[in-house]
């Protein structure tokens, strides 16, 4: 399998590559794709988050379950999808909560937020491949322990950055996080099933906004045009 990622991240991540659970996790990968199994996203799209945001320039991450697992919805970001696809549910509830939280917030006409990404917001899912239409399919390849590694390093090596931990999936990685360096942001999943728990009303995009700027750092403009 091609591994790309940006070259900090690469220098942060390049020994986890070496691992037997890697090794093994690319070995189900490759292998399903030879047994003309469907995975999202398409291997290219695997590691985008780290493409577009570099391991330097993170100041906040949004971490969700697993990918969409429904034909081109799946890009390599959380929660995100490919213009021109009908916007997922969650998705819908995190920019009604956008409307309520942000002054000026207009809803987007698509689920893409690339431009999200590219300002520092590192759109980590923990599990980073799905088969299509078996949500949760890969959940116990071995992934968590990738992300377990990317979630440590963020917070023992950067300061000042905010964690947006959605639902009790996301909410299992806040041990791995120094809360005395960091800020975590924490409620019910945006889901239909369970936004209405807590998640609504609860502004973690101006609460985000308001720590960076207490901390000196440019603030996320969540528009998407």
């Amino acid at each position: 399998m091609r591994v790309k990622l940006e070259a900090s991240w690469l220098s942060v991540l390049n020994n986890e590559f070496d691992k037997p659970y890697m090794q093994s996790l690319q070995k189900i990968l490759v292998q399903e794709e030879q047994n003309g199994i469907t995975i999202y996203p398409q291997i290219d799209n695997i590691y985008k988050a780290f493409e577009i945001t570099p391991f330097n320039n993170v100041k906040v991450v949004i971490l969700g379950q697993d990918p969409y697992h429904g034909a081109g919805q799946a890009h390599g970001l959380s929660f995100s999808v490919q213009k021109g696809l009908a916007i997922p549910p969650s998705l819908k509830n995190i920019f009604k909560e956008l409307v309520s939280d942000v002054s000026d917030f207009k809803t987007p006409p698509h689920g893409n937020l690339t431009y999200w990404a590219q300002q520092g917001v590192l759109m980590l899912n923990s599990t980073l491949t799905v088969r299509a239409k078996l949500p949760g399919s890969h959940q116990k390849a071995g992934w968590q322990n990738f992300t377990n590694e990317v979630i440590t390093a963020l917070s023992n090596q950067k300061k000042a950055m905010v964690f947006i931990l959605w639902g009790k999936f996301a909410q299992a990685y806040k041990p791995l996080i120094d809360i005395k360096k960091h800020l975590v942001i924490q409620s019910a999943h945006p889901s239909p099933f369970s936004a209405h728990q807590g998640f609504l009303g609860s502004k973690p995009f101006s609460k985000t906004n308001n720590y960076l700027k207490i901390n000196g750092l440019q603030e996320i403009d969540w528009q998407i045009t």
